[in-house]
């Protein structure tokens, strides 16, 4: 299983970046696959602790119910605008895929909505999933082309440029 600790150990640079990138904003966006496999999005938060990607979910809502009959998933953090006269300025998108492996611990689970000041009370019966990260990617606008950093487990960083 790959962690965020895994991206931060083997690219701490490109780990600060993404993790900036995704603290940026609270809310981020999440396709799930709906069970006749189409996609759906889902509105989502992400919590970083202890080297691990946590995102919970309500009760038997739509997307815990697609992460459990099909845990692979794409993350995308919220966009900004940049200024249209520098296109530079756009900070970038981070975007993660990956299988979302459901944590049954409630002590476990509690830890983590704790450690983010949350009351685990609030979150009872809540599913909680644990990121099992299959890529990282990083896209941003560097002068007059797109830059795009491409993580995956195990690979070294992949650079691409896109004019």
């Amino acid at each position: 299983m790959a962690t965020w600790q895994e991206v931060v150990d083997t690219e701490p640079d490109f780990a600060r970046r993404v993790r900036e990138i995704l603290d940026a904003h609270k809310h981020k966006t999440i396709a799930t696959l709906r069970k006749d496999g189409s996609p759906r999005i889902s509105g989502i938060e992400i919590q970083l602790h202890d080297g691990e990607m946590w995102f919970g979910s309500m009760p038997q809502a739509l997307k815990a119910r697609d992460l459990r009959r099909d845990p692979r998933f794409a993350l995308h953090s919220a966009s900004v605008m940049a200024d249209e006269d520098d296109p530079s300025s756009w900070p970038g998108d981070a975007k993660v895929a990956g299988l979302a492996v459901e944590l049954d611990d409630r002590d476990e689970a509690d830890k983590v909505l704790r450690a983010h000041g949350l009351d685990p009370a609030d979150f009872a019966g809540s599913h909680m999933f644990r990121a099992d990260l299959r890529e990282v990617v990083l896209t941003r606008v560097v002068g007059d082309h797109l830059e795009i950093d491409l993580w995956r487990p195990g690979q070294k960083l992949r650079h691409f440029e896109r004019t």
